[in-house]
C-alpha cells in the first residue's frame, strides 16, 4: 500500500474491498490503491453528499462517485421516507426517467428493482425521455414520489439523481432535509435492498408521450399564425439527448413542418461526441446548429441539453449571421410573446401571474407591469417557482415562469423547466414576429427601446475538488465580511444576505428581513440599479457571479453603441471585484 494513501482513506478503501461489492468494482478500487492515491483520495475522502435535490456527481468507484452502491443507499433512503409518509395507503407508486449519460439505464433500472423490492409500484420508462415528462407523469399517474436520472449539462464524466414529490416538482422543505436525514441513515450496502420485488415494475412510454404532447398543445396561442408560417424554418439539435424523443414530435403538433435536423446529434451517445460540453448555454455547443442554419438560411435555431429542461436559442442578425441569446433575452422574447397573446386573446382577467428568480433579468418585472401582471420573485432553482406554482393552485392563474440559466415553463401540468414546451412556444414567437415582418433580433432590440436595455452577464469560477470546495467557501466569507463599497463607480446601497435572511441598507445602516427561505446567496445593488449576485453552485463545482446593468436605448440604430457601453461597464464591475 502506497505511503501517500491517508489511513482514514484506506480504510473506507477496504470496506469496499472485503465487503458485499461486486469482483469488478473491487478490482478498481484496488487498482485505485496501486496506482492512483490520489483519485483513491478524491473517490473515498466523503460520501458523495444527498443535497436538496438529490445526488450529483461523478461516476466511478467510491463513496463520492456516482455508481450503483451510492445510487442504492440514496434511493433505500428515500424509500423508506415515502413509506414513512404514506405507509398506511394501499398503494404506492413512484416514476423513473433517465437520460442518455453513461450508466443512466443501468442507475433508472437499479432505482426502480430498490422501490420495488421495498414494496412499491415502479414506473420506469422503456427509454431515455425528457425530465419535464416525468414531472408531468408523476401526476397523471398519482405517484408519491418521482427520480430522474441525469446530470443536466454537467460534462460527460458526470451523473445525477433528482428527486420529485408527489406535486411533481424538485423536493423542498421539509421533505428535503427529511430524505436527506434517511438518506444518511443508510450506513451501507448490506442495508439497500436490490432484489425481491417481482412484478412491481411496470413499463411506461408511448401512452404518457401521448398525454404530454396532448397536454402541450393546449398552451399554443397563435394557431392560426402558425398555419401561415408553417415552413418556418427551424434548426433543432438535441445534443445526443433526450429531446430527440419529443421536441420534433411537439414542433410538429403545433404545426410546423420545416424542422430541419443535425444527424450527426440525433445520435444517442452519453459521450457527446461531437460537442466539447453539452451545455447549450455555450457558443461552441451549437456551431454546429448554426453552420446548418446559415447553410439553410433558417430562421432560429433550437438546442436542447440532454435532459431536456433548458433550451438555447441562437437568432439571425440584420447581416444573416447567428447570435447565441443568453437566457435572460430569450425569456424577455418569451414572456413579451406570451403576455401580448394573453392580452390580445382576452386571457387576462386579473388574476395572473409570472415568476422569475432574483438572479434573473428586471426586464421581466417591467414587461410583466405592463400588462398589469403579478410577479413573483424567488431563489434561484426552478423549484421555487414550482412551489408557488403550488401555492397559487386554484386561487390565481400561472402564465410563464422563468430563470436566467435557460430554464422556461409554461402551464401548471408540468412542475419544472420544460424544454419541450418552450422550444415550441419560441417557434411560435418566432412565426409571430415574422407575422410582423420582424426577426426575433429585431423583436428584443424593440423590446429594449420601449421597457430599457438590461443586460446580464455570467461568470463562473469553476474550483475542483477538495480544495475547490475550501476556496469557494473562502470567497463567499471575504465577501460577507467585506463587500464591496462601490461597484463601476456607484455606491453599493444594499446588501441582500440570503443565507442570514436580511438585507442591509448601507444609506440608513438599518437591517430588513428577506422573506425567502435561506439560501448561501449575496446581491449588491447600487445607487445606479447595477446588480452583482454571487452564489456557489448546486450542481457543480463553480462559484457564480450574476451581473446585471441597465442603460437606455433610443433607437434600434443606437443598439451597437449602447450595447459596447453596457459591456465596458460589465467588465469595469468584473475587474473591481478582482474576478480575472
Amino acid at each position: 500500500m502506497s505511503n501517500a494513501i491517508e489511513p482514514q482513506i484506506a480504510e473506507r478503501a477496504m470496506v469496499w474491498i472485503n465487503g458485499n461489492y461486486d469482483k469488478a468494482t473491487k478490482k478498481e478500487v484496488k487498482r485505485l490503491m496501486d496506482e492512483d492515491p490520489q483519485e483513491l483520495k478524491e473517490s473515498f475522502y466523503q460520501n458523495l453528499e444527498f443535497g436538496t435535490g438529490g445526488l450529483r456527481g461523478i461516476m466511478g468507484v467510491g463513496t463520492n462517485r456516482m455508481n450503483i452502491y451510492t445510487v442504492g443507499m440514496a434511493t433505500q433512503g428515500l424509500a423508506n421516507y415515502i413509506k414513512a409518509q404514506f405507509g398506511s395507503e394501499a398503494e404506492l407508486k413512484v416514476a423513473i426517467a433517465h437520460d442518455s449519460r453513461n450508466n443512466s439505464r443501468l442507475f433508472a433500472e437499479t432505482t426502480a428493482k430498490i422501490f420495488a423490492a421495498n414494496g412499491l409500484t415502479a414506473y420506469l420508462f422503456e427509454s431515455l425521455r425528457p425530465t419535464p415528462e416525468l414531472s408531468f407523469t408523476i401526476r397523471e399517474l398519482g405517484c408519491k414520489a418521482g427520480v430522474v436520472v441525469t446530470a443536466s449539462h454537467n460534462p460527460k464524466e458526470y451523473n445525477g439523481y433528482k428527486v420529485y414529490w408527489s406535486d411533481g416538482a424538485q423536493i423542498i422543505a421539509p421533505h428535503d432535509k427529511n430524505i436527506i436525514a434517511e438518506v444518511n441513515k443508510i450506513s451501507g450496502v448490506d442495508e439497500v435492498k436490490f432484489e425481491g420485488g417481482n412484478g412491481r415494475i411496470e413499463i411506461i412510454g408511448e401512452e404518457i408521450d401521448r398525454r404530454y404532447i396532448d397536454k402541450l398543445a393546449t398552451l399554443s396561442l397563435s394557431p392560426e399564425i402558425i398555419a401561415k408560417h408553417a415552413d418556418l424554418k427551424i434548426v433543432y439539435t438535441p445534443i445526443h439527448g433526450t429531446g430527440l424523443m419529443l421536441v420534433p414530435r411537439t414542433l410538429e403538433r403545433f404545426g410546423f413542418r420545416n424542422i430541419i435536423r443535425i444527424p450527426e446529434q440525433d445520435i444517442i451517445d452519453g459521450n457527446f461526441p461531437t460537442v466539447k460540453s453539452p451545455n447549450p448555454e455555450e457558443n461552441s455547443t451549437l456551431e454546429m446548429a448554426i453552420a446548418k442554419a446559415k447553410a439553410e438560411d433558417a430562421d432560429i435555431v433550437l438546442a436542447t441539453d440532454p435532459d431536456a429542461d433548458r433550451v438555447g436559442v441562437a437568432v439571425k442578425t440584420a447581416d444573416g449571421s447567428f447570435e447565441l441569446l443568453n437566457g435572460n433575452q430569450t425569456a424577455s422574447l418569451l414572456f413579451f410573446y406570451v403576455l401580448n397573446r394573453w392580452k390580445e386573446n382576452g386571457l387576462l382577467k386579473g388574476k395572473e401571474y409570472i415568476v422569475k428568480t432574483i438572479v434573473t433579468t428586471d426586464l421581466l418585472s417591467e414587461i410583466a407591469q405592463s400588462f398589469g401582471v403579478e410577479v413573483y420573485n424567488v431563489l434561484t432553482g426552478f423549484k421555487y417557482i414550482a412551489d408557488i406554482i403550488g401555492k397559487n393552485e386554484g386561487k390565481k392563474r400561472f402564465i410563464v415562469g422563468g430563470e436566467e440559466s435557460y430554464g422556461y415553463l409554461a402551464g401548471e401540468f408540468v412542475r419544472d423547466k420544460d424544454a419541450v414546451i418552450a422550444c415550441a412556444l419560441i417557434a411560435e414567437t418566432a412565426a409571430w414576429a415574422k407575422e410582423q415582418g420582424k426577426t426575433l433580433d429585431q423583436l428584443l432590440k424593440e423590446i429594449y427601446v420601449k421597457f430599457g436595455f438590461f443586460k446580464e452577464s455570467l461568470l463562473s469560477v469553476t474550483k475542483k475538488g477538495i480544495s475547490g470546495q475550501e476556496e469557494i467557501k473562502k470567497m463567499m466569507a471575504d465577501f460577507r465580511s467585506t463587500p464591496p463599497q462601490t461597484i463601476a463607480g456607484s455606491k453599493v446601497m444594499l446588501i441582500h444576505d440570503y443565507k442570514t435572511g436580511e438585507t442591509f441598507d448601507t444609506l440608513s445602516e438599518l437591517r430588513y428581513e428577506i422573506a425567502l427561505p435561506k439560501s448561501d446567496v449575496l446581491q449588491f445593488i447600487t445607487q445606479d440599479g447595477t446588480i452583482v449576485s454571487v452564489r456557489p453552485s448546486g450542481t457543480e463545482p463553480k462559484i457564480k457571479f450574476y451581473f446585471g446593468v441597465k442603460g437606455s436605448l433610443a433607437s434600434v440604430a443606437d443598439y451597437g453603441k449602447a450595447n459596447a457601453e453596457l459591456d465596458a461597464k460589465i467588465e469595469q464591475i468584473v475587474a473591481d471585484l478582482k474576478l480575472k
